[in-house]
Parts: C-alpha cells; structure tokens; sequence
C-alpha cells in the first residue's frame, strides 16, 4: 500500500486540500437533494393543488419551494467558494516549488519552455475551481435521479436508463477522438510560444540581421500544427456535441409522449408526465456538460501530468546540517561531466587544488568546457563522476541556499532582474545597505551607481535594458561579491569591460586575494591571468596543463604580463595596504 510519503508531490498537494474537496462533495449532495424540491412541487401542484383548489396549499408548497431554492443557490455559492479557496492552498503549497523545479530543469536543459510549468498549473487550478469539477460533483447523482423515475415509473426509468448509456457511450467516443489530436495540439502551441520567447528575448539579433521573415516561417510550423490539430478536434467535438444536444432535446419529447402515453393509460398522473422530463434533463446534464468541456478536461489533464513530470524529474533536494563559513580550499578530484543523453564527455577526468586566498585561471580554446566546470564548482551541475569539494565538502549536495552565501558567480551571460540595482546587488535579500555598498566598491562600480538617475534605487528594466553591457557586467560583479562569498567564480569577467573597468577589475582581484579569497578566472584575456596564482588549461573537456600561471603562460608561448592589468593589480594592493 503506498503511504503519502510514496505519492508524488503533485499528489500530496491535492491531499492536503481534500477537505475543501470533500466539504465541496457534501455541498453537492445537498444542492442535488434540493434541486428535488422542484420537480415534487410541480407533481404536489399538479397532482393535488389544481384537483382541490386550494389556494394555502399552493402557497405553502410555493414558500417551501423558494426556500429550497435559495438554500440551493446559496449552497452553490459557497461551494464555489471552497473549491477557489482550495485552489489558492494548492497554488500555496506547489507553486514555490514548481519554480525552484523550472530552475533547476533550466539549468540542465537549457533549451526547456520558460515558464510554461507555471502556466500549467495555473491552468489545473483553475480547473479545479471552475464549472468542470462541478460535473465530477454532480456526475454520480446522475443515477440516483433514474432511480427516482423508476420510483415514478418503471417504464420511465428505462428509458431514461438507456438514454443514460447511449449519452455515456458518446461521451466515451468524444474522449477516444478528441484527446490525443488535443494533447497534440498542446505540445504544439508549448512549443510555438517558446519559440515566440525567445524570438522577444532576442529582437535586437532579429531586427539587425532582418531575421524576421525567416522566423516567422519557422514560428508557423508548430502554429499552424497546433492550429490544424485544434480544428480537427473543435470538428469532432462540435459533431458530436451536435448529436448529444439533438438526442438530449429527442429525449426530452419522447419523455414527454411516454408519460402522456401512461397518463392516457392511467398508469401514472398528469405530475409525474411533467416531472419526469425534468428528472431526466437533470441526469443527463453532467454528461451533457462534460463532452462541453471535454477540452477543459483534456488540458486540465496535460497540464496535470506536466506539472507532475517536472516535479517527478527535479526533486527536492534533501536538507542538510548548515555548515560553517568555508576558508576557500577548492578541490577537484577525477571530475567527469556528460550533458543528458551525450555520448561524449563534456569534462573528463579534471583534477586540480587551490588553497584559500589563490586565484586560479581557467583557459582554452572555444567549447573546451571553461564554463561548465565553472557551474559545476558552484553546484549548478553535479560531476557524472567524480567531487568538487569546497573545504572537503560536496559542493553539489551543499544545501544551495546555504552555499549560495559561502560564493559568488559571475556567469559569461549577465542576467539581471527587473527592479532596483541595490536589490539585484543583495540578490533580494533583506541585507544591510553598507554591504550592498561595500559590493558595489569591491567591484568599482560604487560610482558609476551613484550617477544613475535614482542611484541605488534605479530601475534597471527587463534584463537590466536600461544599462549598457559593461555596467550590467560591473554590476553583476557586484553581486557575485555581496556578502563577502569564501569562493568568487568570474566567466568571462571582462568581456563586456572598457580599458577603466579592466582596470577596476584589476583592483577587485588583487582585493580578493588580499583578503584570502579564493578566485577563479575565466577568461579569452590574457591581461586577466596577471592576476591568478595558477593556470588550467582544458581542451576538449580534457585538463592539458596545470601549473603555476608564468610556468603556464611559458609552455603557451604567451607573454607573462600586460600593463594595464598589472597596474590595476598593483592599484588593488595599494589600496588594500592604505584599507
């Protein structure tokens, strides 16, 4: 038997929002008991009002009914408004943590739909709080409604019974025809709107090369793919809804003209004629409703199994104790890295060591894997084989959070947020103003920041728009600094950079072994390995050479200083010596 510990999480949620389904169960009950109220006024109306004549009696029976029907709507309100309060537990419960697993999928498949887990569960609430999981609710007194025009008549309970099954077996088929070209169709338009994303992110590449043609070419595919699967199946919904509405309508009349029928034959009264069309209409209805919104249902269903699929492949990372602040030694020990499905390593067999307080440089050609070790010394990735371990720890089983404080990173892509610099610098933490100042010092961007419009508390736009590449790039230094971090990874640190920030980055290295940080240096620049102790040298994913940085450079047939780095350098020390 599977404990709730065995359940997916997707599953666990929803049981811990069973009671707003079970209270929204109960409602139903009630509103389908008292919906009763209608038919046996009209069969007390008819069968002993107008055959007596009296006048208090209808007006008692009229009472009671206006009372059953308000109770009944006000029911009905508050079932909606436990489901809607249901919905807003769920999205409490899961939607933190859909997006911590849209981070971490994103960070192993880059190429995944942004965004679209999030929309997907919104799409499933909002199903769980709407009309369709009112036909769920409603659907399993469709049988107990035949059961009372048995009651009425046997021969009336037939055929609202085989009535019943003919709209069930459609309903069926509409399911078998519909769902797969559906769910196709979502795939379809998952792709089409990630496509169109990151068409957006990239408008500027577009407009420049006069791409626009050829991507809204390629855009179309998978529109028009999903645009023809939805025709297809609006086709075979709408023509079978057409049937159902007819047979329903059909079976409506000939409820009608079999209780006339039994009126006539004096099996039964002139009431029931009428009560039972009324009956019958009730029972069919949720069958009636469901094939409606079948749609619904089958992307409320997709959705479902997404959402479910992405928590399912980006588990929680189990909690660990908090460890202390580490002194920096970086150790890399056989580490082999291969990308989901590759056959080739992208690292093979790295191994290297950095004491607290040295700076290492990370070198090589284009695709020689740089960047990828970089992620993985800040846990971004795990080794396939092998550890990185930070003051003997595992980096990539470090609580992240934790570890998060204990380093910083500067990725080669600068991706800022839309709001404040201060904010972007303390990485949304509620941290003190002179650390998010001594940051931004540490990185020299101190004033740059302060000849903003609004300083610290300038908006920065989408993706930091409203910045050039080489102040997003400082800033991002700053970031990676906040919070005086025991390891700083930098790629690409001055690639975006003019003469006075190399300069500036300069100072900010020397700085940082000053103080005992440990650093590594990412870098095509040449001047940039001035400031590291030692030097790694990858080409294709294999470590050729590590060393001390002049032994290095000397085997590389490359010169061993360059002036403006140095100065920065020599800058930093003074600097620190005056701090």
């Amino acid at each position: 038997m599977r404990t709730p510990r065995n359940l997916g999480e997707l599953r666990q949620a929803l049981r811990a929002c069973s009671s707003y389904f079970w209270a929204a169960a109960i409602f139903s009950a009630a509103i389908n008991v008292l919906y009763l109220a209608s038919p046996l006024y009209m069969l007390q109306v008819y069968d002993r009002v107008v055959s007596s004549g009296s006048v208090p009696t209808l007006l008692m029976l009229t009472l009671a009914l206006l009372l059953a029907l308000g109770t009944m709507a006000t029911l009905d309100h508050l079932r909606s408004r436990i489901l809607i309060r249901g919905g807003l537990r769920l999205d409490r419960l899961l939607s933190s943590r859909v997006i911590a697993a849209m981070v971490k999928q994103a960070n192993a498949l880059p190429g995944a739909a942004r965004g679209q887990a999030l929309r997907d569960l919104d799409n499933f609430r909002q199903f769980i709080t709407g009309n369709g999981i009112h036909t769920l609710f409603d659907a399993p007194w469709a049988p107990i409604y035949i059961v009372v025009l048995t009651l009425l008549s046997p021969l009336l309970g037939a055929i609202a019974l085989l009535f019943g099954v003919m709209l069930l077996a459609l309903a069926i088929l509409n399911e078998r025809l519909v769902s797969a070209t559906l769910v196709e169709a979502g795939e379809a338009g998952a792709r089409s709107y990630a496509f169109a994303e990151a068409s957006i992110r990239n408008s500027h590449v577009i407009e420049a090369l006069g791409m626009l043609g050829g991507l809204l070419d390629r855009w179309r595919r998978d529109r028009n793919w999903m645009l023809t699967a939805q025709a297809k199946a609006s086709d075979r919904g709408a023509a079978l809804s057409s049937l159902i509405r007819f047979l329903r309508l059909a079976m409506q009349s000939l409820m009608l003209g079999a209780g006339a029928y039994l009126v006539i034959d004096r099996a039964v009264t002139s009431g029931v004629m009428f009560v039972g069309t009324l009956l019958l209409a009730r029972a069919l209805m949720p069958i009636e409703q469901a094939v409606g919104s079948w749609r619904q249902v089958v992307s409320a269903r997709a959705a479902y199994d997404r959402v479910n699929r992405l928590l399912e492949a980006n588990p929680p990372r189990p909690e660990t104790i908090s460890l202390p602040r580490p002194a920096g030694a970086l150790t890399a020990q056989s580490v082999t890295y291969y990308l989901p499905g590759a056959q080739r390593p992208v690292l093979y067999n790295v191994a290297f060591g950095l004491e607290p307080g040295e700076a290492l440089g990370l070198v090589g050609p284009s695709g020689a894997g740089k960047s990828t070790l970089g992620r993985l010394m800040v846990g971004i990735h795990s080794p396939s084989a092998g550890v990185i371990r930070l003051d003997g720890a595992n980096v990539a089983t470090w609580d992240r959070t934790d570890f998060g404080h204990r380093v910083g990173y500067l990725p080669q892509e600068i991706e800022l947020f839309p709001d404040t610099v201060a904010a972007n610098i303390a990485r949304f933490a509620s941290g003190k103003d002179e650390d998010i100042i001594s940051a931004a010092m540490l990185a020299g961007v101190h004033e740059i920041i302060l000849g903003l419009p609004h300083g610290y508390e300038t908006q920065i736009g989408e993706g930091g728009t409203n910045l050039s590449g080489g102040h997003r790039q400082r800033i991002g230094l700053a970031r990676a600094l906040y919070g005086d971090p025991s390891l700083v990874v930098l790629d690409e640190p001055s690639s975006n950079l003019d003469m006075e920030g190399e300069i500036a980055l300069g100072k900010c290295l020397g700085r940082l072994k000053e103080l005992g940080r440990t650093v590594v240096v990412i870098s095509h620049r040449q001047g940039t390995l001035n400031a590291v102790d030692k030097i790694l040298y990858l080409q294709g994913g294999t470590p050729l050479m590590f060393g001390p940085r002049k032994d290095v450079l000397a085997r590389l047939g490359q010169p061993v200083a360059v002036p403006s780095i140095a100065a920065g350098q020599a800058a930093g020390r003074e600097s620190g010596a005056r701090a």
